[in-house]
């Protein structure tokens, strides 16, 4: 920024001097026709010129630099205040906002900083010097500027006034656009299985429409612009010629020293339209800059600790470990008139499997989602090992835990690279014995490529069944202390979701595993079962011992099964 401004200020300065030295020539040299003096002094302004381009050139290299640096920061401050934000917080910004946020926004505000540093810079010295040097020219023509550029500064004040409500327009016209376009394409075969591809593209012309309009409206401002700009540029020319050929006549000035004004009153304008262009780029980039900082100054409703319990307090290798607690928790979105789940008091031991079923909207999901804090309780603690799970380093927290959402979700890549993602350095051996276990290698086999099989974003090149049994290997790969099944066998056969289960046990002797589903034959061998009813634990207990004491438990089991088939 240093090296920008320094050579800024001698590039205005070499620009500011030339029309002195042309001013000479006509003057000194051509008047009175000496040559000689008309070659010197043009060498002179030729290695001014050169000067003068060189230091442009430096300029804009370092002024580019800074503002894509300053572009990646942005972007890598927003992304990592992204990546501490809560489920709460992502819900509350939208998906398709903080893309635009990251990307868009980003990119209004780095273009007004690369604009700054490569041109704004140079518009005050330029406006400074040309009426230093206009006044040295002739003070009594220079009173030009008195009216000339408080005629523009209105003009352009007055458009630029009327743009900035329409540059906020856009940004949320695009968050539309965006938002419109995701759902578009991840539920694309729901659109086109109830036949809505011409409702969906009504609603996407709609959105667009709306951009179109916003746009439209400030490109006819920013059209009006221009031509204001260039009518008082000239029309101060024209002023130029007309006073200054007078005080010609009458002696008072130069031939050379008209057209070195007439150049320094160019420049003073110049300086002036480049404001205008800024003037243009900035109010977007200040919409844009109030949404970047918007997300940078919200907080995280999940903090980290700011004195978490060191990893050493957690159970060495081959202690026991992963017990998980919850007492009296509770927890209520913002805003909400009761809670989501409320005075819930549980444990799940490892070497065992704790089950939790529970009618829709009972909030079974919700309850899985504190134990790796994607919320945090609003009443009571969530307990691994012994200490609050609000008490230890998220990363020693995650460490523990694998996770298979009830959406699994798989990244862009390979299956290996996917199956490696919570443990890089894991061997093919453990990727192969991860697939046994979960049923999945004889269909990763059939790929081409084996585990180097592409996957595509999101695993939409798999089915719902093999996206499944691949995030639960991806779990096993890991080995965590702790296994947490968010209704992860749902897409499986009933005799695919037997065998899994079976081969799981072994695997899983020694964690705690904690299923959510909704299907009594996944759940009926678990150790221990956890009824809930509207955020309330009603039930804790085996199968044959809910079937006897559960009244919302049998009404669940027989709701799918005979009752011959439930004993």
């Amino acid at each position: 920024m240093a090296a920008v401004l320094v050579l800024q200020l001698i590039q205005t300065l070499a620009t500011l001097y030339l029309p002195s030295l042309n001013a000479n020539i006509v003057d000194q040299g051509i008047a009175v026709g000496d040559t000689g003096y008309i070659l010197r002094t043009g060498s002179w302004m030729l290695a001014v010129s050169l000067l003068q381009v060189l230091t442009a050139i430096a300029a804009v290299y370092f002024g580019a630099k800074v503002a894509m640096a300053f572009g990646r920061d942005v972007r890598e401050g927003l992304f990592t205040r992204v990546q501490d934000f809560s489920a709460q917080e992502v819900g509350h910004f939208g998906a398709p906002s903080l893309i635009t946020r990251t990307t868009n926004d980003v990119q209004q505000v780095q273009m007004v900083v690369l604009l700054t540093f490569t041109m704004m810079v140079m518009a005050p010295i330029m406006l400074v010097g040309g009426v230093v040097m206009a006044l040295r020219e002739d003070v009594a023509l220079s009173r030009l500027l008195l009216v000339v550029v408080p005629v523009l500064g209105i003009a352009v004040g007055l458009i630029v006034s009327r743009m900035i409500p329409y540059f906020r327009a856009m940004q949320k016209r695009i968050d539309k656009i965006n938002a419109v376009l995701r759902e578009q394409i991840t539920g694309i075969r729901v659109i086109r299985s109830f036949v809505r591809e011409r409702r969906e593209s009504e609603r996407f012309g709609v959105a667009n429409s709306a951009l179109y309009d916003t746009s439209v409206r400030v490109g006819k401002l920013m059209a009006l612009m221009f031509p204001t700009v260039m009518l008082v540029m000239n029309a101060s020319s024209v002023a130029v010629m007309w006073f200054g050929g007078q005080r010609i006549d009458t002696g008072q000035m130069t031939i050379g020293a008209l057209t070195a004004f007439l150049m320094y009153i160019m420049y003073i304008l110049m300086a002036v339209m480049i404001a205008t262009m800024m003037f243009v780029m900035v109010p977007r980039a200040v919409v844009s800059a109030e949404r970047i900082v918007e997300v940078l100054d919200t907080e995280p409703t999940v903090r980290r600790p700011a004195h978490p319990v060191p990893a050493e307090s957690l159970p060495g290798p081959g202690e026991p470990r992963g017990q998980l607690e919850l007492r009296s928790a509770e927890f209520r979105y913002p805003g909400a008139q009761s809670p989501v789940l409320r005075d819930l008091s549980l444990t799940a031991r490892p070497g065992q499997t704790t089950a939790i079923i529970g009618s829709t909207g009972s909030g079974k999901t919700t309850l899985l989602s504190l134990v790796p804090r994607l919320f945090d309780v609003t009443g009571g603690t969530v307990l691994v090992d012994g200490i609050d799970v609000r008490d230890l380093e998220p990363d020693d927290l995650w460490a523990l835990i694998g996770l298979v959402p009830q959406k699994p979700f798989l990244f862009s890549g390979t299956v290996a690279s996917n199956l490696r993602y919570g443990k890089p350095d894991a061997t093919d051996a453990e990727l192969w014995h991860a697939l046994d276990v979960a049923q999945a290698r004889e269909f990763v086999e059939a790929m081409p490529d084996g585990l180097d099989g592409r996957i595509s974003q999101g695993g939409a090149n798999v089915s719902g069944g093999q996206r499944q049994r691949l995030a639960i290997a991806r779990a096993l790969v890991k080995r965590p202390s702790i296994y947490l099944f968010d209704d992860s066998f749902s897409a499986l056969d009933f005799a695919t979701d037997a065998a899994l289960r079976a081969a799981l046990v072994p695997e899983t002797r020694d964690a705690t595993v904690v299923i959510v589903a909704q299907r009594v034959s996944t759940i009926r061998q678990a150790d221990q079962i956890i009824v809930l009813d509207d955020g309330a634990v009603v039930g804790v207990g085996t199968h044959p011992e809910l079937m006897a004491t559960s009244a919302t438990y049998r009404e669940i089991v027989l709701s799918q099964v005979t009752e011959e088939e439930a004993a």
